[in-house]
């Protein structure tokens, strides 16, 4: 097949958004935003042997491309509109990339999201990046930098969960936690190095008591594994927290950034591609 066929049959899996005036087709994707919105905009690469292997089902990496996306939208109490895909692949694989479509479209049904347009290329290796937009009340967005000393530190599953179970973004969360929670964000890289990324943003430290470890997996990689994509969020003292959440600690003053763990300083040993070579 050509890039052309190629594009009609993705163009045909995917979903028009309402507010998508023109889709997949031309050279850019039109997006009305409604009246009273901020608009919410992220980008998320997934690399061939960094983040998954060729031997996984493409449907499950496609699902998981756009799910990572769509958890930083939940993060910020928003809801996605629309995404665009870039993906590159060795010759010879034109079948992949339809499954692959087939397992992101599936998520974007779920959660009405506009598969709005993208890029296709050939590479040595897989690779794609996806960027979603999502939309959020004027002024109302959840951010990092609200924590304030006193408030109790919360996470919204278990942490250290396997790297290939599926991801489930946590969207209707981040919307009951506006105008509620003072900071939020999600869990990617590992929770020692995202709270440490919250405390320096908030200006403030954290000391945890527990974390809810993932059945089978340690208190170790709960703490630093990475690929949870749960919610980090503060609320002041008083106020509830949803169903299904854990208290796991408190802010409290200290040097920004700093992170105590059931009384030792607790190192941001998370995720980092660079520090580790990548």
């Amino acid at each position: 097949m050509n890039e052309l066929e190629i594009v009609e049959r993705i163009r045909r899996m995917a979903r028009r958004g309402a507010d998508v005036e023109l889709g997949i087709g031309d050279d850019c994707a039109i997006y009305r935003p409604r009246t009273g919105e901020d608009l919410l905009v992220t980008s998320d690469q997934m690399i061939e042997d960094v983040h998954f292997r060729r031997d996984q089902k493409a449907d499950s990496i496609g699902e998981r491309a756009l799910a990572r996306g769509l958890s930083d939208i939940a993060a910020m109490g928003g809801e996605p509109r629309l995404c665009l895909v870039s993906l590159a692949v060795p010759a010879r694989m034109d079948a992949w990339i339809f499954d692959f479509f087939r397992g992101l479209m599936r998520l974007a049904r779920r959660t009405s999201t506009a598969l709005a347009g993208g890029d296709l290329g050939r590479s040595k290796r897989i690779y794609c990046d996806v960027m979603v937009c999502g939309a959020v009340a004027r002024g109302k967005a959840l951010r990092r930098d609200g924590a304030r000393v006193g408030d109790g530190i919360y996470v919204s599953g278990r942490l250290g969960k396997s790297w290939e179970r599926r991801i489930e973004p946590r969207l209707a969360l981040g919307r009951s936690l506006m105008g509620r929670a003072t900071a939020c964000m999600d869990v990617s890289d590992g929770l020692s190095l995202d709270l440490h990324r919250l405390c320096v943003a908030s200006r403030v430290a954290a000391r945890l008591d527990r974390v809810p470890v993932a059945r089978g997996s340690s208190v170790d990689r709960a703490l630093n594994g990475g690929e949870d994509y749960e919610l980090l969020f503060t609320l002041p003292e008083g106020v509830e927290a949803p169903r299904g959440t854990s208290r796991i600690g408190t802010i409290a003053e200290g040097r920004a950034g700093s992170v105590w763990f059931q009384g030792r300083r607790l190192a941001a040993r998370g995720w980092d591609p660079f520090r580790r070579g990548g």
